[in-house]
């Protein structure tokens, strides 16, 4: 365990010109204090790592040191090819790229890696758009992937659902987003995109027009393109849920529950309810969308679910389960 750590960190050290104690900290899951200890240890081993002092200081290589320990094992180079969806590397451009790029990778395979590639390929397929719709790639998708990759600033006009185009906007494009089929592009506005300025999130499908300028952006290298878009991602599902349910479920409906609304809202509200009644129900307060989303969601709970309240909402339910019974009740 110790050895594939200690052979990690040469590595991160070796593709990039220096480190702090705290960055290789997070990069290998030790404490800062490990890190010092493998550094030493790496030294006495006659890998020439040192440390510098100071602001600036961190871990860095002597005089662009090498190490030759950059052979694959087969997770490892299977695992790479899996790393980009073809499906979207061919709406962004990319895709003679991939491919040119996975030929050189096999070509300096070891022979007994040379079957990892289409070993892979056998045995995973990654799929991203949902079911039920046609995915349609933006038209203005390579150009933005063009930006984003190229650090350039973009020059954007952008259509909000229900308005005309707005006005022409500097980007700074800090990163793609593919959710369910849909392209996002993570970026901050403003004049100049400094870092005074927030990141929003804009649907690519929604540009109208997009010039990729000369000018190149400074890069916040502290932003995580991953953290925020799940941060981003949460708080926009917690934002639909703009009205409340109050319920009494079964067990099975509390087993099903999570499984017909918002998985996270569902099981905060399981997790806040109140030991079960002497039938074995729970009664839950559930965040929903509206009234008629959590009608057309909980009417397949059917009998094991009961609508406390609001009052509309169960007058719904009562009324459903009367046109239910006129169908059902004579049994031919």
């Amino acid at each position: 365990m110790r050895a594939a750590r200690l052979i990690r960190m040469v590595l991160l050290l070796q593709a990039r010109p220096g480190m702090t104690a705290a960055e290789l900290s997070r990069e290998l899951g030790v404490s800062e204090r490990t890190v010092t200890r493998d550094a030493g240890a790496l030294s006495d081993a006659g890998i020439p790592v040192y440390a510098e002092r100071g602001r600036a200081g961190g871990y860095r290589l002597v005089g662009g040191y090498r190490t030759g320990l950059t052979g694959l094992a087969r997770d490892e180079a299977e695992a790479l090819f899996l790393s980009g969806l073809p499906s979207a590397l061919r709406e962004m451009g990319l895709a003679d790229a991939a491919s040119a790029a996975r030929l050189k990778v096999s070509a300096a395979l070891t022979p007994a890696l040379r079957d990892a590639p289409a070993g892979a390929g056998r045995r995973f397929h990654l799929d991203a758009p949902a079911w039920y719709q046609e995915p349609v790639a933006p038209e203005l998708l390579p150009a933005v992937a063009d930006a984003v990759r190229r650090d350039r600033l973009l020059l954007a006009r952008y259509r909000r659902p229900g308005r005309e185009d707005g006005p022409e906007r500097e980007l700074a494009p800090y990163g793609l987003v593919l959710k369910a089929g849909v392209w996002y592009l993570c970026a901050r506005a403003g004049d100049g995109c400094g870092a005074e300025d927030g990141f929003r999130v804009y649907r690519v499908d929604r540009f109208t027009a997009v010039t990729v300028s000369a000018t190149p952006f400074v890069r916040d290298e502290g932003f995580d393109l991953a953290a925020f878009w799940e941060e981003r991602a949460a708080a926009f599902a917690r934002s639909l849920l703009r009205d409340e349910v109050r319920l009494r479920l079964s067990a099975e409906a509390v087993r099903r529950l999570p499984h017909v609304v918002d998985r996270a809202a569902a099981e905060e509200a399981l997790e806040a309810a109140g030991p079960p009644d002497g039938d074995g129900w729970v009664a839950v307060t559930l965040p929903v969308e509206s009234l008629d989303v959590a009608y057309g969601q909980l009417l397949g709970l059917g009998p094991e679910l009961e609508v406390l309240g609001p009052a509309a909402l169960r007058e719904r339910f009562a009324g459903a389960a009367a046109r239910l019974h006129a169908l059902y009740g004579d049994t031919p």
